[in-house]
């Protein structure tokens, strides 16, 4: 049996979803293999923080949370540090970097992977930023001090787009990857294509929870920019950065627009694309018309979609959750046991 002390900077909908999944499937993890996931610091700018080098319960922290929306009403030897203390001189050996995502800096999220890898930690993470803007240089640095950074969250929450791509499919030959990497869109143009205008799929999208108060950078294609960065880098060997992404929202979709599709079976998605082409690889972010029949246009709500298209398989399709607590929490623990896989057996 092999511990991983574990510090989550962040408390949120992720680090909530993660803290279920450890109270819930904890054991059955250690029985099935050998791994035993052990949170001993918590540290979120809104919710307090905790440290207690013997571990802190899971149950008790979600506990607390739901009824009093905070952690500070917890026993615990170490309190009141902030993220960068906690990194730095807390006992874990693996950092959560759950903080929210900036894709213009990529801070706080940044500084709090340097912290953690300079302090030999390994880092895994569902935030965008890091991985969109800086993924390169955080992966020599890790290298350099002989941990990993693992960051399957960061596209398709917990369906795993990139371990698909980085190992099933490395040796296939993928010259194109193409998906809906983007719930909340998604949401709204199915709801258009059920008939409601854009104004009131955005309100219900946002009802649900799907869509945030400022829906920019989901409806302008920012957050599938980020994701097609992403995959274009890790997956295709490239440097892109969101500045190359040719984007486009869907904000200017109409609801003649939809109607007119469909008179011809054919639906609108927003399609974040890369491709290899003979003059480098290309990247955009687009509304697409789709047939019915192709296997993006039946995906639905706020489910995401990714295509992978190679010399050897032909076109791979992978559906699965985009996004929610259990999903994206579920992420983390992709990562925790590919770690345990290179490390613990």
């Amino acid at each position: 049996m092999k511990t991983y002390r574990l510090a989550l900077i962040g408390f949120g909908t992720v680090g909530q979803g993660f803290s279920q999944i450890l109270r819930d499937f904890g054991a059955q993890y250690e029985k099935d293999f050998g791994a035993c996931f052990r949170i001993t610091a918590v540290s979120d700018l809104q919710k307090g923080s905790l440290y207690d080098p013997q571990g802190l319960d899971p149950a008790l922290l979600l506990r607390t949370v739901e009824t009093t929306g905070s952690l500070e009403s917890i026993s615990a030897p170490h309190k009141g540090w902030d993220a960068l203390k906690t990194i730095r001189e807390s006992n874990a050996d693996v950092v959560a970097e759950l903080s929210f995502t900036d894709l213009k800096t990529g801070e706080p999220a940044i500084s709090h992977f340097k912290a953690a890898i300079q302090t030999g930690k390994h880092v895994i993470t569902t935030n965008k930023g890091p991985v969109a803007l800086a993924y390169q240089e955080l992966n020599s640095l890790a290298c350099q001090h002989g941990v990993t950074i693992g960051v399957e969250g960061s596209v398709m929450s917990g369906t795993p787009s990139l371990r698909m791509g980085t190992e099933m499919l490395s040796a296939a030959d993928i010259t194109c990857i193409q998906g809906i990497v983007n719930g909340t869109t998604n949401y709204i143009l199915s709801q258009m294509d059920a008939g409601a205008a854009y104004a009131d799929a955005l309100a219900e999208a946002q009802a649900r929870g799907y869509a945030e108060a400022d829906p920019t950078g989901d409806v302008e294609g920012f957050d599938a920019a980020g994701k097609v960065v992403i995959l274009a880098n890790l997956l295709m060997g490239t440097r892109l950065r969101m500045a190359d992404v040719d984007r486009q929202g869907i904000t200017g979709l109409t609801v003649e627009d939809i109607r007119q599709a469909k008179q011809k079976n054919e639906r609108w998605k927003l399609i974040g694309r890369v491709e290899k082409t003979s003059a480098g690889v290309k990247a955009s972010v687009k509304p697409h018309r789709l047939p019915e029949s192709h296997p993006l246009a039946q995906v639905g709500g706020a489910t995401n979609a990714i295509t992978f298209t190679t010399t050897l398989l032909g076109d791979v399709t992978l559906i699965g959750p985009g996004a929610g607590r259990l999903a994206t929490g579920y992420a983390l623990v992709e990562d925790l046991l590919a770690l345990h896989r290179i490390s613990g057996e």
